[in-house]
């Protein structure tokens, strides 16, 4: 049986970079003590910051982001992989991409992933969101081999589309990190159910590490972190929105066992013309 320990963090980032990381550092050194080997942050890790140029004047390219190489410092510290849920990347004067870090154990970064689908939307009559305002979105799905596993890489918004979940279970995914910062009206009324449906439909584990609370920039998130098998049974949820931990152990031969049950990435359908 291949077991793996993992362990997600809920957080509730700042707009301070360095108090961000202090943050995450803390619940990583506590996970890792508890036996954890893969631990999992949130989207906006590093920064939560709405306003756009503010956000655009904290952050920088890759080689230059010290957040980036600090996590990667921690993680050869303890011997753990990371997943970082995502880190704001400055890739022009005005636009970031958000993107997601796997992390091994030596401090070598092995996968990244640019957020593909973009928050455009109208939550209520007075809550509205335009991340293409200042985010430039990713092209490709990637999937990441990490901790002896092979991980589909994708940011909060993905989570309402189907096909990117599909694609990446039939390119071997085993578990489906879902790092998000979801708003309260959204997450209240979709986060849970959306998150069983990736995992029951492509017999897939999710993990799912959330910003909780009400953040220096005023922004509201929904929080309930969770960790879901392939089966669609919770195996671990916080239940707040507060700052903390979430353990499970992922067997990951049920992935395996349950798609041979309910062989779901097998059946495929054909389309004909009129």
């Amino acid at each position: 049986m291949t077991v793996l320990h993992t362990a997600l963090l809920q957080m509730r980032s700042g707009t301070d970079p360095d108090r961000n990381f202090e943050q995450a550092r803390a619940l990583i050194v506590q996970a890792a003590k508890a036996g954890a080997t893969l631990i999992a942050s949130p989207e906006n890790t590093g920064l939560l910051e709405t306003d756009r140029p503010k956000m655009l004047a904290q952050i920088a390219a890759e080689p230059e982001t010290r957040i980036l190489q600090q996590f990667q410092s921690l993680a050869a510290e303890l011997n753990i992989s990371l997943l970082i849920g995502s880190l704001a990347i400055k890739v022009s004067s005005n636009k970031a991409t958000n993107r997601s870090y796997a992390i091994d154990p030596h401090g070598k970064v092995v996968a990244r992933y640019d957020k593909i689908h973009l928050f455009d939307v109208a939550v209520s009559n007075t809550e509205t969101w335009r991340e293409s305002d200042h985010i430039q979105p990713g092209t490709q799905a990637v999937l990441a081999e990490l901790a002896g596993a092979k991980i589909g890489l994708t940011i909060c918004y993905d989570l309402r589309f189907a096909a990117l979940y599909r694609a990446l279970a039939q390119a071997g995914a085993q578990i489906l990190c879902v790092p998000a910062a979801f708003t309260r009206v959204t997450g209240k009324a979709h986060w849970k159910t959306l998150l069983r449906a990736r995992a029951i439909e492509n017999a897939a584990f999710v993990i799912a590490p959330a910003q909780g609370g009400v953040h220096e920039d005023g922004r509201r998130t929904w929080g309930r972190s969770m960790i879901i098998n392939p089966w669609g049974t919770i195996l671990a949820e916080l239940d707040h929105d507060e700052p903390g931990i979430l353990q499970a152990e992922l067997d990951l031969e049920l992935v395996a066992k349950t798609r041979h049950r309910i062989p779901v990435l097998e059946q495929q359908i054909g389309f004909t013309g009129p």
